[in-house]
């Protein structure tokens, strides 16, 4: 019994850190994953290119979607075991949802494989992948903001301190994408210093609520900048071009988005700084089994 899914990745509208609420946006960039489940019991996970890399998420989702699905699929859980493989054009520890992506892409395959991916709400697929994330410990909210995105597709808004679904709409933007040569894991991400801006994440949020989506993550990206002590000179240099720029999630990348002509001439100023872009459109069909 086999299973495959492709997930997006997602940029930020809003982050979570400061008051719980957060808001992303799903983009053109994917993580694969493939489940093959055996009745060895024994659940183990591998990441392309990246051997000695920590599986712990994409075995917690095997393991919380079997418990949970195992019997709807007339299988004794206690039997089933499972090889997970993922798959991604995602660079990690970049700001751009990449655990997120491979929890979403890991729970629907391996729903997939059960044979019951059709019979299970998206959001509560999401959900299992976000409870996972928080077991193994890569995500200092729960991140359901940037699995709603990239699960759902188009633009999400949420309460993460309760996984609630606030608000989603889907959005046709080109989203250009900087990502300086760091990485930044935002388990160690200062929360404290963002708590302190949760005005300006209250703001954020207004804005978001109203359907200001660029507007918003603009706000947003100043003000986390600042509270994570990122530069703020490759949003200034996308100003006023675009719709809207941020700081995507605690960092590093930045996302910008509106119209592809207007971000082709960001993208040459941006490409004179170290690092990669990218220029892509926006999802809004979420992660799907293949």
């Amino acid at each position: 019994m086999d299973g495959r899914a492709v997930a997006p990745a997602a940029g930020t509208v809003l982050n979570a850190l400061a008051t719980g609420t957060g808001s992303a946006f799903a983009i053109d960039l994917e993580t694969t994953a493939t489940v093959e489940l055996t009745s060895d019991s024994e659940i183990v996970g591998d990441i392309a290119g990246r051997p000695d890399a920590d599986a712990t998420l994409i075995e917690r989702c095997v393991e919380l979607t079997v418990s949970e699905y195992a019997d709807a699929a007339g299988l004794d859980e206690t039997d089933v075991g499972a090889r997970v493989r993922t798959e991604s054009e995602i660079p990690m520890a970049a700001g751009l949802k990449s655990s997120s992506a491979a929890a979403n892409a890991t729970v629907l395959a391996t729903l997939d494989a059960l044979e019951v991916a059709d019979s299970v709400e998206r959001i509560e697929a999401c959900r299992l992948g976000v409870r996972a994330a928080r077991d193994a410990g890569v995500t200092a909210t729960g991140a359901f903001d940037d699995a709603s995105a990239s699960m759902l597709g188009g633009v999400t808004v949420t309460d993460n301190a309760t996984d609630a679904l606030l608000a989603r709409e889907e959005i046709d933007w080109t989203a250009l994408v900087y990502t300086p040569p760091e990485q930044s894991y935002s388990a160690d991400a200062d929360v404290s210093a963002c708590e302190r801006i949760a005005p300006m994440a209250r703001l954020v949020e207004e804005l978001a609520l109203d359907g200001r989506y660029a507007e918003a993550m603009t706000v947003n990206g100043f003000a986390f900048a600042a509270a994570l002590e990122f530069p703020t000179g490759p949003m200034v240099d996308a100003m006023p071009d675009v719709a809207g720029v941020s700081l995507s999630g605690t960092g590093p990348s930045y996302v910008a988005v509106g119209e592809q002509e207007t971000l082709e001439a960001v993208e040459q100023r941006w490409a004179e700084r170290d690092g990669t872009t990218r220029l892509l459109q926006t999802r809004t069909d979420g992660t799907q089994t293949t």
